[in-house]
């Protein structure tokens, strides 16, 4: 399984970015969780949001909830991140990850990575 994020850049305070990330590799249709973490510099990589790929449910760190919002196309394996409102502390390397997991999305299931993009605020 392979994981390309796009849509990174640089953008001031108050400002919006999308992400985007598509999966290739799944074989069949599969009930997989996707979802973006972040790195920001000196610190460990945390958990952002999450969607579940069978029922659509998705979950968000309390740092970004009501700003930030992830969908999918569920067909094509793709997640999108539309983040609004950003901060300084939003900066960071943002990775898209997904799971073989069916039963859930807790944020060590996750076994595939993409490169990662940057967003800087």
């Amino acid at each position: 399984v392979q994981l390309v994020e796009s849509g990174g850049g640089s953008v001031q305070a108050g400002g919006s970015l999308r992400l985007s990330c598509v999966a290739s590799g799944y074989t069949s249709s599969r009930r997989i969780c996707m979802g973006w973490f972040r790195q920001a510099p000196g610190k460990e990589r945390q958990g952002v949001t999450s969607i579940y790929r069978g029922g659509g449910s998705t979950y968000y760190s309390d740092s970004v909830r009501g700003r930030f919002t992830i969908s999918q196309d569920r067909a094509n394996y793709r997640v999108y991140l539309q983040m609004n409102n950003l901060k300084p502390e939003d900066t960071g390397m943002y990775y898209c990850a997904s799971n073989n997991n069916p039963y859930g999305c807790p944020w060590d299931s996750y076994v595939y990575w993409g490169q990662g993009t940057q967003v800087t605020v």
